[in-house]
């Protein structure tokens, strides 16, 4: 028997690995979006400075970073690993921020499942005692996105009502097989001061591809949602554990549409409607207001990075989450195959998420 997986897909971290901290940069139309509080750095300009969108991509996802390391106490030079990834050809983002940071580095890529995926991995090295800090990031901008899937924005195409926002933003976390020296502070809505809580990675259900033989890039929620369907109730057959176990359930960027399309099939799977409505949520549904004109909400690894990143992460340090449940959900379409004829498949890759205070998850 291996020591380390519990049923068929999920993997059981014994040592927990703790999530020192995390940073989140958001581009201008997410910095006025309901979430806009708990985002790092929201940018007056998505060029950020940069000639180009791609570049300005990059120079995000470097700042996340630096600002994820700066927060940790950690320097370069304790960083044994950092995975991350994006939606450019090559991983162009993650590539030349590598680059500028020299710290040594593999290259992620699962769509817009990337986050869950590196930090998945970055898990697995720390808890099994190949490297004492890890970094994990992922990133995405709209114009990146419309340019190399869709059209240039110079074409003024029209958008049908299905099509999703790929989110301009960037999100990363330093994770580590230690506890952190905790002596910073935080306060809560009200004023209150208290040491923030202990935040760890306890296990992760890896997610198979699910193809429901969707072939429209303007309906990429409907092509997730069966993935993150299927490794949700994985998760939970593997575990023992119900969806009450959780505060809350997050997959990564359904959007409205697929964000209906799960819990409809979840419902159909035997799970209590009114239980998803207390517990379930798309990060893709909440990053952006319907007012904003984003049609069907957000997308790209951005999206969950920053969620995850800002929203989450902040929430159970403050004590306001104990047990989370993240699924980042990824299209994996390419500019190539729909030349092929081909589908869109599916993946989500789900990581639970735990305070001190919340038990264990296994």
């Amino acid at each position: 028997m291996i020591k380390n997986k519990k049923g068929n897909q999920t993997i059981v971290f014994p040592n927990k690995p703790v999530i020192l901290s995390t940073a989140s940069v958001v581009g201008k139309k997410e910095g006025k979006g309901p979430l806009s509080q708990w985002f790092d750095t929201r940018l007056e300009d998505d060029t950020f400075g940069e000639k180009t969108w791609e570049k300005s991509e990059s120079k995000m996802l470097k700042a996340a970073m630096t600002q994820a390391l700066q927060k940790s106490g950690r320097s370069k030079e304790d960083i044994g690993a950092m995975l991350s990834g994006d939606l450019l050809n090559q991983l162009m983002s993650s590539s030349f921020m590598a680059r500028d940071l020299h710290i040594p580095f593999l290259g992620m890529y699962g769509a817009c499942s990337t986050m869950t995926e590196s930090l998945m991995l970055g898990a697995v090295l720390t808890d099994g005692q190949y490297s004492d800090n890890v970094m994990i990031g992922a990133s995405s901008h709209y114009c990146t996105a419309e340019r190399q899937f869709r059209m240039p924005l110079e074409h003024g195409n029209q958008r049908p009502p299905s099509a999703q926002w790929t989110a301009t933003a960037a999100g990363a976390m330093v994770l580590s097989c230690g506890i952190k020296e905790r002596q910073q502070i935080i306060a809560d809505e009200e004023g209150n001061t208290k040491i923030p809580e202990i935040v760890r990675v306890t296990c992760g259900t890896i997610g198979k591809i699910i193809d429901a033989g969707i072939k429209d890039a303007n309906q990429m929620g409907a092509a997730m949602a069966p993935a993150a369907v299927d490794t949700l109730l994985n998760h939970l057959q593997d575990t023992g554990r119900s969806i009450t176990d959780y505060d809350l359930i997050l997959t990564g960027d359904l959007g409205y549409i697929g964000k209906d399309i799960a819990k409809d099939l979840l419902v159909g799977a035997g799970i209590p409607k009114q239980e998803l409505d207390n517990r379930y949520d798309d990060c893709g549904a909440m990053i952006f207001e319907k007012e904003q004109d984003v049609h069907s909400g957000g997308s790209g690894c951005g999206c969950s990075a920053s969620v995850f990143a800002g929203y989450v992460y902040k929430r159970l340090i403050k004590g306001q989450l104990k047990k989370v449940l993240i699924m980042s959900t990824g299209a994996l379409l390419s500019t190539i195959s729909p030349f092929q004829g081909e589908s869109i498949p599916g993946i989500a890759h789900a990581i639970s998420l735990e305070t001190e205070s919340g038990g264990a998850c296994v």
